[in-house]
């Protein structure tokens, strides 16, 4: 794949600590870019990101701000993914006509002849994404992994892929609102779910969130598929060919070890993908069975004298933690549950009423949507004898969900709201989850 980066004056707007940030800028200095990273965290808490750049002499960093003039005389700025709709920075770029791109969107633009897969949905993307990975590995065709994956940034795959490779992408709304300004879509769509979420980026403007969502089939061809749920297909019109699943796409003679019946159809999304590129049934099926999920989404971490830990931390909706708990239904008034947290604009009102149905304790970490949950369930009726709430870290949480629960209940961390204020992240409040559990 022919690369030409050597020498472009280049602005990478967020670098960020999960590591996306810091492989794209990674790659842009290793092919000659003249690269300049702003980030409105500061340099120390870039810390860890910064030293694993450190080698690089041709990186300038404006840290703890944004300074409009590395948005002109620019070659190119690439934004990364929860940049404001709004950006008064992105606005002047335009302004001075210089092009606006994001990793991922920018590999599709620039990687020719292979065969695009991309995953989108409130809920489910991850799963289908990785299920579809492992499917095409196992029947040893040449497939990488690229979008919203921890740590990983797309662009650098332009050094690897050959003509014919398959490409499997997760892509969040953020990442597809660069899929929209390149106008540009998968070969092949995946269209999970869609739900109320960051209505806080989007103000409480679902059109806006579902219209980002839209760039996956938007600008495809007659020839291109969408592969969706039956939900999502009412909400879209498309001019590629269709196929919607149902429940009954996997055969209920599989051994399957996901929980729940979204996983079936999570489960079913791949399969249909996998029998589009001809994998053969045996192939599939093999996978499907020995697949056991990803870290953070309903992840059985321990078993501990008849109590079962899990971490569903990605669950940052109170759909998820209602698909959680529907999915262990036959816990039903014997779980402990751990939730709450930083607001993201969200209703809590069904939520309320489940965890009134299936939680014989909650534990809520202290901020402003643990505030709107307090008050959805006193409507509910659920007894305040049964809330730890504004709880301020985790080593807490666990030690109450260790002391309210008994030999057959599950402690569940599972949060329904964002991690903020009191965790670096979502990964963070999970990992710290598990390790603290680990040690019980």
């Amino acid at each position: 794949m022919e690369i030409n980066f050597k020498n472009k004056k280049i602005t990478l707007m967020g670098l960020g600590i999960l590591g996306r940030g810091v492989n794209v800028a990674k790659f842009l200095a290793e092919q000659g870019a003249k690269l300049t990273i702003t980030d409105l965290k500061t340099k120390k808490e870039l810390t860890l990101s910064l030293k694993k750049l450190k080698r690089f002499r041709n990186i300038k960093y404006v840290l703890g701000k944004h300074n409009f003039n590395d948005f002109k005389n620019k070659d190119l700025i690439i934004k990364a993914a929860g940049v404001p709709l709004d950006s008064p920075y992105i606005t002047e770029a335009r302004k001075n006509k210089i092009p606006v791109e994001m990793d991922a969107s920018l590999f599709a633009k620039l990687a020719k002849d292979i065969i695009f897969v991309g995953v989108t949905g409130t809920r489910g993307k991850s799963t289908v994404t990785h299920l579809l990975f492992e499917i095409i590995k196992n029947s040893k065709r040449r497939v990488f992994l690229g979008g919203n994956i921890k740590g990983m940034a797309t662009l650098p795959l332009l050094k690897k892929i050959r003509p014919g490779d398959i490409v499997v992408m997760e892509l969040d709304s953020w990442q597809l609102q660069g899929f929209g300004d390149a106008k540009i879509s998968p070969h092949i769509a995946i269209f999970t779910t869609f739900l109320p979420d960051h209505l806080n980026y989007y103000k409480g403007d679902m059109k806006r969130y579902f219209s980002d969502k839209a760039n996956i089939y938007r600008f495809q061809k007659k020839n291109d598929w969408l592969i969706m749920r039956s939900a999502v297909a009412k909400l879209i019109k498309a001019k590629s060919r269709r196929i919607v699943i149902n429940k009954k796409g996997t055969p209920s003679s599989w051994q399957i070890k996901l929980l729940g019946k979204n996983n079936i159809e999570n489960i079913t999304l791949a399969v249909k993908v996998a029998e589009k590129l001809g994998i053969k049934k045996d192939i599939i099926k093999k996978t499907v069975e020995n697949f056991t999920g990803l870290r953070g989404r309903l992840e059985l971490v321990k078993i501990i004298n008849g109590i079962r830990y899990y971490n569903d931390t990605t669950a940052t909706t109170p759909d998820a933690v209602i698909n959680a708990l529907e999915s262990l239904n036959n816990y039903k008034g014997k779980i402990v549950l751990i939730g709450g947290g930083a607001d993201k604009n969200l209703d809590y009102s069904l939520y309320a009423k489940k965890v009134k149905k299936y939680v014989k304790m909650l534990i809520l970490f202290k901020g402003l949507a643990t505030e709107k949950i307090l008050k959805k369930l006193a409507a509910v009726n659920y007894e305040s004898r049964k809330i730890a709430a504004n709880v301020t870290s985790m080593k807490m949480a666990v030690e109450l969900a260790k002391n309210f629960a008994r030999k057959g209940d599950i402690v569940l961390l599972s949060p329904g709201a964002a991690s903020f204020g009191i965790f670096k992240n979502e990964f963070d409040r999970g990992d710290q989850f598990c390790k603290i559990a680990r040690k019980i």
